[in-house]
């Protein structure tokens, strides 16, 4: 027998393999089992208060479906939330207009576009709940278009349901112990915690390793931050674990940021401050102890204020000052787990702010606008029978496209997901209820249909489908008490839910889209118009900035081209306008602290100046000043004047090493 004979899997084995990667793990069953029994006791509820949209309730429960307990609670916050608001302004717009289509219409298109202009700067399930609170108005106010006076009996009908469902799928998530948010996030923040250190290590001892592998490492970092954001609801100590999460994140990004720019600087300012910082910073990446970290970066203050006393040259200054910022950040990181962990309050609590583009949101709310005002016009002129549903199904799938990453890709998910869900409905409906009254036999046979979808939408090529079908499915099912079997309306529905798909597909392709290159545009300009105002002393807090700059170098890189030297450019402009960015900040914060220092007041002066013409001798000039201004100082003085030293220098080193690039921007003093 030949030994490639011998390595031939066996067909058991073949078999256990393909098993393997088609049957879903034990995890997803039971999600798909809390989900299926949230959606019948959400249903269940509904009937016995008998409310007239009991249907309503299980479609919360798919919307709500998250795998984790965090995830769920979030998400049924702003949808609450976005209901209330939703309601209110749906019974405010018949009031007014309840004698006028053409201005009801109008008004609700307006204040849907508003909505999802608004969710394109929020984060997460925030984002969520202000574009609910936009197609909630469709789901009470257009839907009812013809009973102006059942609007407000809706509205009441609308916030039962939502609340039912949100109790039902809280009951069983608590009851079936859901997985927490905290407890799966420790493992991913682990992992990025070491490959930070990995990627750290290679830059201490073999140089930058480049920004194609710092984005990355930022990519492995901000996928972290939706599930932070989703912690603070879970527990008593949640808000402590969340601080936890978010300070661990930050830091993150700020150690990559330093580790590079302390690569980068070292080779051009040897000696045996910056060979103990070095070895330093290179013991941090092994030994991650808080405690260890704390110390190094004490020791490390202490030498480069000593360093700064005895009149050091500025390269030297920017690397040790970057040495401080990656122990410091290396503490917090390190603190920040821990309080995930454990609850405990952390050194510090810091925003995780996200990048938006003005013409982006603009884009996407006028896009919505376009959709729905263009099928309201088409369905109203061709007399099409339940024009309010398809108008409700409109408004709620482009609503819901304008906050997903890639809206395309969502559409597509919808125009397969779509049919997919008429078609179980009818199969569910017509074939294995097929006019029987029972509520037992109805959450039998749902069930297999909410199994699929969940183990598609926890899948993330199929997400989507998994979504449409696992809301739709109920929607287009619409289970009542007594049980409707009307073909006829089924079948309009079906079609109009497939045209509502279609209509989506069409709008994110043909309605102003936004092509790669047109968002690396937006991006840049919105680094641009960062960058002027922290030049100009108005850039905010630097770690704040840090984290929205790591977020916009993250959708550059995902829209930058695929080609390897254009690409490694784009990316090198990129990191330096966010290193520019972020130094000026600190500069200029620095700078308005020692300016109070009779001593210093000139030097600080001159040096913020420089900063705002960036003038890169002047700029040099200001940094030399200040370090020969802090001999003799306190030694918090010197600190401070070390800090934004070493902030002039990167300013400076930026500018000439993109200087062409910055007077394409603007920057005349580049």
């Amino acid at each position: 027998m030949s030994e490639a004979t011998q390595d031939a899997p066996s067909l058991l084995d073949r078999t256990l393999a393909f098993a393997d990667r088609v049957v879903p793990p034990p995890s997803a069953w039971a999600f798909a089992l809390r989900i299926w029994l949230a959606m019948v006791l959400a249903l269940y509820a509904a009937f016995w208060l008998q409310l007239s949209g009991a249907s309503s309730a299980m479609v919360c429960v798919a919307i709500l479906a998250q795998p984790k307990r965090g995830q769920a609670l979030s998400k049924a916050l702003y949808r609450f939330v976005g209901t209330i608001v939703g309601a209110v302004v749906a019974i405010v717009l018949i009031a007014l207009f309840a004698q006028d289509r053409v201005l009801l219409l109008v008004s609700f298109a307006t204040w849907l576009m508003l909505c999802v202009f608004t969710a394109h700067f929020l984060q997460d399930t925030r984002a969520y709940g202000a574009m609910l609170s936009g197609y909630t108005v469709a789901i009470i106010a257009i839907a009812h278009i013809d009973a102006p006076q059942a609007v407000f009996e809706a509205a009441v009908d609308r916030v039962a349901a939502i609340a039912i469902g949100i109790v039902a799928i809280t009951f069983i998530n608590d009851a079936l112990a859901s997985p927490s948010t905290w407890r799966t996030l420790r493992t991913p923040l682990d992992g990025a915690l070491e490959a930070t250190r990995a990627f750290a290590r290679d830059t201490f001892t073999a140089g930058d390793p480049g920004s194609e592998r710092a984005g990355a490492l930022i990519r492995r970092i901000a996928v972290m931050r939706g599930d932070a954001s989703a912690i603070a609801g879970e527990l008593d100590d949640g808000p402590n674990r969340a601080a936890g999460a978010r300070s661990a994140i930050a830091a993150l990004y700020a150690m990559a940021a330093s580790a590079r720019a302390f690569g980068t600087a070292a080779d051009r300012a040897p000696g045996p401050a910056v060979a103990e910082a070095r070895a330093l910073c290179l013991d941090l990446t092994r030994d991650g102890a808080r405690d260890a970290a704390l110390r190094a970066a004490e020791r490390l203050r202490d030498g480069l204020a000593d360093t700064v006393g005895r009149g050091a040259d500025l390269g030297e200054v920017l690397v040790l000052q970057r040495a401080v910022d990656f122990a410091r950040n290396a503490a917090f990181a390190q603190d920040g787990a821990e309080a995930l962990d454990t609850g405990k309050r952390p050194l510090r609590d810091v925003p995780l702010p996200t990048h938006r583009d003005f013409p982006v949101a603009l884009r996407g709310a006028a896009r919505v606008g376009i959709a729905f005002g263009t099928t309201a016009l088409l369905l109203i002129f061709a007399g099409w029978p339940a024009t309010s549903f398809a108008l409700v199904q409109v408004a709620a799938t482009c609503a819901l496209s304008s906050i997903t990453p890639d809206p395309k890709a969502f559409a597509r998910g919808v125009l397969i997901g779509m049919p997919l869900a008429a078609l179980c409905a009818g199969l569910v409906l017509f074939g294995l209820l097929a006019g029987v009254q029972g509520f037992p036999l109805l959450a039998i046979a749902i069930a297999p249909v909410v199994f699929v979808a969940c183990f598609l939408s926890l899948n993330p090529p199929t997400f989507g489908v998994g979504f449409i079908l696992l809301v739709f499915f109920p929607v287009l099912l619409s289970p009542s008490n007594p049980q409707t079997y009307d073909p006829q309306t089924f079948f309009a529905n079906a079609l109009l839910v497939v045209m509502a798909a279609l209509i989506l597909f069409v709008t994110v392709r043909v309605v102003l889209p936004i092509s790669p290159s047109q968002h690396r545009a937006f991006a840049l300009d919105s680094a641009r118009r960062a960058l002027v105002d922290a030049l100009a002393g108005e850039g905010g807090d630097a770690t704040t900035r840090t984290s929205l700059n790591s977020d916009r170098l993250l959708q550059f890189a995902q829209w930058s081209s695929k080609s390897g030297a254009v690409r490694t450019a784009s990316l090198d402009r990129a990191f330096d306008l966010a290193r520019m960015e972020a130094a000026a900040a600190r500069a200029h914060a620095e700078l308005r602290r020692l300016a109070s220092d009779p001593a210093l007041a000139d030097a600080a002066g001159a040096a913020r100046q420089a900063i705002m013409a960036v003038d890169r001798r002047a700029i040099e000039a200001a940094a030399h000043a200040l370090l020969a201004a802090g001999r003799g100082t306190a030694r918090t003085t010197r600190l401070a004047i070390a800090r934004a030293a070493s902030d002039l220098a990167t300013i400076a080193n930026v500018a000439a090493t993109q200087g062409r690039f910055l007077r394409r921007l603007g920057l005349k003093g580049a």
